[in-house]
């Protein structure tokens, strides 16, 4: 597995251009680094209601296949990272109200009070996240990027 380089000036790199500088890392990793993909997705990026997170992932899944018709691997990750930290985060959520898990002062974790609204969300951003994760074409470009 490449390991996300946070080495790099992001502020500077236009991943689109340079494609080859990106890694995919693991999970969610860069997410909220690489230009120009956070600045076009982040703002879709929602899950407070199920109706929030259904239109917010469709719409990043429709960026995700903008990005597959033009055969943007980097782009099609990023969408993919997003929605997958859309279930993490909802999912968060649901488990602990505060959205903390640990405790400040020790590092205990928190009891879980589980809002069946936010895994609702979650369970939306699952849905759409495996479909993506288990796109061929996606699947197909990701073992190429990671073989350059």
């Amino acid at each position: 597995m490449d390991k996300f380089d946070y080495t790099l000036d992001f502020k500077t790199i236009d991943f689109r251009q340079q494609p080859e500088l990106y890694r995919v890392g693991k999970g969610e990793q860069g997410v909220l680094l690489v230009e120009p993909y956070k600045s076009e997705i982040l703002p879709y990026w929602k899950f407070r209601t199920p109706e929030i997170a259904h239109q917010s992932a469709q719409k990043i899944y429709a960026l995700f296949l903008e990005y597959k018709a033009q055969a943007d691997f980097v782009g099609m990750d990023m969408a993919r990272k997003f929605l997958q930290m859309g279930y993490t985060r909802s999912r968060r959520y649901a488990n602990h109200k505060s959205g903390r898990k640990y405790g400040k002062d020790d590092r205990t974790i928190l009891p879980r009070e589980e809002d069946p609204i936010k895994a609702e969300s979650a369970g939306i951003f699952y849905e759409i996240w495996q479909l993506a994760k288990a796109d061929p074409d996606y699947v197909m470009m990701l073992d190429r990027h990671r073989h350059r």
